[in-house]
């Protein structure tokens, strides 16, 4: 195997799988890239076992073959190459040259047979989607993240549906971790040629990892085989194994029928939360939000550092209400919605709290309520 290939066509990919190959499996080789080479091109092929990753680049092809190198050494040395061409060629024993006229590196490589196959890309029916919605999609859908050692699937992935309602058709990403929730929904112009089907669980680690491959631009392909999500653009491909579970009813809780509706500007409010959330620990992570006629308090006390509390005016004429909310749910809501003034919706105290854009209602948060 040897070949010629160009700096800048490369490092930025490498530099993007090292998620996947900087991540533990049961096979060691997993944490290299294999590379094949062939007809003008070669494909890069990354894996951790959950999500895998393959993209073709053009390259200039002295002889074909196949290598499985360090995917960490390699973006190292060709980050810091310092030319554009890049000359790769497998000699004896499997160990790999990187060089030009002027530098040399030999890499020992492993036994590429030994690196595990991506599942088949055939036969797959894809619907598309602008990659810009469909990032956006995600990031505020890893706005709720949960608890790394969590177990349970519906806090570890994403509910993915795609629904069909007479003209109108859309695609939705459901996300929570047990305290608060987020529904995403992205809507087709009629015409689409979107079908419905059962909701997925795609990993939230595996989103991440689509998100680094998606530009703000462009379109992409949207596919599922057997147990695995699939996503396409252009050269590259992405498939993520998907959880088994189930996710929980959640409609019910997304109702905003006969609530308090209080229209907040966004950057003062969570400037707000902001400054009330730095007396707050892992012991007392809670603030109590005090609603009454024309103002909203929050109060934050902790009794091994101290006490806040703060007032803003507001458009209210309920009730009064206090309860108690984990200030960082907010902030991370608020950090993805993009429009400048947020619509609050409370009922009491025992009820969950809705929030979403003034203007952009395909996505709402919900949060539960802590107990004082």
């Amino acid at each position: 195997m040897k070949f010629t290939v160009q700096k800048r066509d490369i490092v930025d990919i490498l530099s993007k799988i090292q998620g996947l190959t900087g991540r533990k499996s049961n096979l060691i080789v997993t944490e290299n890239v294999l590379i094949k080479s062939a007809d003008e091109k070669i494909s890069l092929m990354a894996t951790d076992l959950e999500t895998g990753f393959e993209g073709t680049y053009p390259a200039i092809i002295e002889k074909p073959g196949v290598i499985a190198i360090n995917a960490r050494k390699l973006f190292e040395i060709i980050k810091e190459f310092p030319s554009e061409d890049i000359v790769i060629n497998e000699v004896e024993n499997n160990w790999v040259e990187i060089s030009n006229k002027k530098i040399n590196y030999h890499i020992v490589s492993m036994n590429p047979e030994d690196f595990p196959d991506n599942p088949l890309k055939d036969d797959i029916s894809f619907f598309e989607i602008e990659s810009v919605q469909f990032k956006k999609m995600i990031e505020k859908s890893l706005a709720i993240m949960g608890a790394s050692d969590d177990k349970r699937a519906h806090i570890k992935g994403v509910f993915f549906e795609r629904i069909v309602k007479g003209d109108e058709k859309k695609v939705r990403f459901v996300s929570t971790d047990g305290s608060r929730l987020a529904r995403i929904d992205y809507i087709y112009e009629n015409g689409t040629d979107l079908k419905e089907g059962p909701g997925i669980l795609i990993p939230k680690k595996g989103l991440v990892e689509i998100n680094k491959f998606i530009e703000s631009e462009g379109i992409l392909k949207i596919g599922f085989k057997k147990n695995n999500f699939i996503i396409k653009k252009d050269s590259e491909t992405i498939i993520v194994r998907l959880l088994e579970g189930d996710f929980p009813q959640y409609e019910d809780i997304l109702k905003i029928e006969k609530s308090n509706i209080i229209k907040l500007e966004k950057t003062l409010f969570s400037m707000m939360l902001r400054r009330m959330s730095i007396l707050t620990n892992e012991n007392y992570k809670g603030v109590i939000f005090n609603f009454e006629e024309g103002k909203i308090t929050i109060t934050t006390t902790n009794p091994d550092i101290g006490e806040s509390k703060e007032d803003m005016t507001i458009d209210y004429k309920g009730e009064p209400i206090s309860v108690s909310f984990n200030p960082k749910y907010f902030i991370d809501i608020l950090n993805v919605i993009e429009d400048e003034n947020v619509m609050f919706y409370i009922i009491d105290e025992d009820k969950p709290c809705l929030i979403e854009g003034e203007n952009d209602k395909n996505f709402l948060s919900v949060i539960m309520p802590m107990r004082i």
